[in-house]
């Protein structure tokens, strides 16, 4: 699994004054061809359809709901951000405050037949803000699940008070026959059009409707009493909807209830396996111009690549992809009857350390000293084989790869060379007496045990954890290997289990803060404790800064301070692999999330596409 990552790629959105007025949805023809069904490759199961909360932030998740739900906007294969007027519209209304407005076309529906409206965007961002949280003070279970109290209001979603669409603290208005939500930034928010403008998540009706089984609610009183209850900040009503939105979308198998699997979008979850796989169907209440071919999807879940290839050559999937491999490309090369394409993917092999859980890398270890627990985690770093990874694993499939050594920037752009020359990652190399001068100056005696997860069956992450195994021994550090099935779960949840994660980030915007929810305090993609009161202001500066050098600035400014702290150190872009049967046209892999899948409506099965 890639966990999500909402990474700044170096690239700006400049969105200026965006006048489209709200129009109804016209019925669209479907191209649907009976029958037909594409079975396709994911390496990591489904777990949860509320892919914005914090345990279900995850790609195999996005996926999937990348099939099922819209949003205003989308990525495309360049990447560029393209807008689905079909969904729905924007506009910004006003510069100062800043003011956006977003309306749903009229005739958009649920997969019941419910219309999407204001309901479901009002939910949206009541999850996504502190706004309507009564409680902080949460209990985090082994399965990544928070305990609150039962009048306690918590959305579970990783947002940070006063931080992107957290600038919005009054409540958004209501307009267009219940269609529009208009939302006022307290400060001005240089990516209001992808905070705001990435769907409606899961339906208001259907989550408030789970909240209270009892009551039988109809889809239009279930919306009644989420607006009144969001607007009066009445807990009573928030405190269940809270917990079914944080916990009430996780499953693997099949659930009994409707609400569970409604959507918005082209396809609807109609058959799910537990680690095995899961089938959607075209919705016949779908009204977009992306218009789907194939009657049916069935994505597979395969953890090891080479399994992945030798279902595509038995016939058994039509799409396979994952990290290669040099004798993965080979075999590739020589299959017949399959294209492939290999390109640099929106994903950076990195590794980051455990602070908050007793281990080797926490200052409570040292008795809180946090300068003795910065010099470990320098130390261990001194020891990080980066060029040999790259030379041994990365060069064989790429031959100009170099290191990455940037977190927040993508290479090939300005402010990637930028950020390298101040940030201190191009100077950080194996260093085996100096991390051993580290840890005598900490005044650590002994060998140190440090915990390494990854995910379970990745060839190439094996062959780089041994790597790592070998240059940290020189320095008196046993790496020990706890890699897992469910090592994605396993980052927030089980953090006791570990010391060292070592796994890549997917980028799924090219907007300009959206690193900062992986290094500020609480941020959803911190699972580790990391904290600097420095860093967590650069971050909430940047979200208000227009101006595109200050942007850069204050992006190298905190990524600076973030090598400094040893918390996390980039490796590699990573090499994409992606390949298909040539019984199907419109594959076309791209460099953000969701991959591929970002264009499943032109997938066709190849003869009927020539017809």
């Amino acid at each position: 699994m890639k966990i999500r990552r909402l990474a700044a790629a170096g690239a700006v959105i400049v969105s200026g004054a965006l006048v489209l007025s709200g129009c109804s949805a016209p019925a669209q023809e479907s191209e649907v061809i009976a029958g037909t069904e594409i079975t396709v490759a994911w390496n990591d199961p489904f777990l949860e359809y509320n892919n914005l909360s914090a345990t279900g932030n995850a790609s195999a998740n996005t996926n999937i709901v990348y099939l099922t739900n819209r949003a205003f906007n989308y990525y495309d294969d360049g990447p560029s951000l393209q807008k689905d007027t079909d969904f729905g519209t924007y506009e910004k209304v006003s510069d100062d405050p800043l003011v956006v407005k977003f309306t749903i076309n009229e005739g958009v529906k649920w997969s019941d037949g419910t219309p999407v409206d204001a309901a479901d965007m009002l939910l949206n961002w009541a999850a996504n803000t502190t706004n309507v949280n009564t409680t902080e003070d949460v209990t985090t279970n082994d399965d990544g699940t928070v305990t609150t109290g039962d009048d306690q209001v918590f959305f579970n979603s990783g947002a940070i008070a006063n931080a992107r669409l957290g600038l919005v603290t009054k409540t958004p208005e209501i307009g267009d026959d219940g269609r529009s939500l208009t939302y006022t930034y307290d400060q001005p928010y240089v990516d209001w059009e992808v905070a705001t403008g990435n769907g409606v998540g899961v339906s208001a009706h259907g989550t408030t409707q789970l909240a209270f089984p009892d009551e039988n609610l109809s889809p239009e009183d279930a919306k009644k009493k989420l607006i009144t209850a969001i607007q009066d900040k009445d807990a009573s009503v928030l405190a269940p909807v809270s917990k079914v939105w944080n916990d009430g979308y996780r499953y693997s198998d099949m659930p009994t209830e409707a609400q569970k699997t409604l959507s918005d979008g082209a396809y609807t979850i109609t058959d799910l396996k537990a680690d095995q796989y899961i089938t959607l169907t075209a919705n016949p209440e779908y009204t977009g111009d992306k218009k789907p071919k194939y009657e049916k999807i069935t994505v597979r879940f395969i953890a090891d690549p080479q399994a992945q290839i030798q279902a595509l050559s038995n016939g058994e999937v039509q799409i396979a992809s994952g990290q290669p491999t040099a004798d993965l490309l080979q075999q590739v090369q020589g299959l017949s009857g399959i294209e492939y394409k290999g390109q640099s993917e929106g994903t950076y092999e990195h590794v980051d350390l455990q602070v908050t859980n007793g281990g080797p890398f926490d200052p409570a270890k040292y008795g809180g000293d946090a300068e003795k627990a910065k010099l470990v985690r320098q130390a261990f770093f001194k020891t990080l084989p980066r060029e040999e990874i790259l030379d041994k694993l990365i060069k064989p499939l790429q031959e100009d790869a170099e290191l990455r050594n940037s977190n927040v920037f993508v290479p090939g752009t300005p402010n990637y060379e930028a950020s390298v020359e101040k940030n201190g990652y191009k100077d950080q190399a194996v260093d085996i007496d100096g991390a051993k001068a580290d840890l005598a100056q900490a005044g650590v005696t002994g060998t140190i045990d440090a915990r390494v997860i990854y995910g379970q069956g990745n060839t190439r992450r094996q062959q780089e954890f041994e790597l790592m195994r070998q240059s940290a021994a020189l320095a008196g550090i046993n790496l020990i290997d706890v890699n897992s099935a469910t090592w994605g779960a396993d980052l927030s949840s089980k953090t006791g289990s570990y010391d060292i994660a070592l796994f890549g980030w997917q980028s799924t915007s090219l907007a300009v803060g959206e690193s900062g929810p992986n290094y500020q305090t609480g941020g959803i993609n911190n699972y580790y404790g990391w904290s600097d009161p420095e860093i967590d202001d650069l971050f909430k500066q940047l979200d208000t800064e227009t101006d595109t050098d200050k942007q850069r600035d204050l992006l190298i400014q905190a990524e600076t301070l973030i090598q400094q702290q040893g918390w996390t150190t980039p490796i590699f872009q990573f090499p994409g692999l992606t390949a298909w049967s040539d019984t199907v046209s419109g594959v076309k892999p791209a460099f953000l999330s969701p991959n591929w899948f970002w264009n499943y409506w032109d997938w066709a099965p190849a003869q009927a596409a020539a017809q």
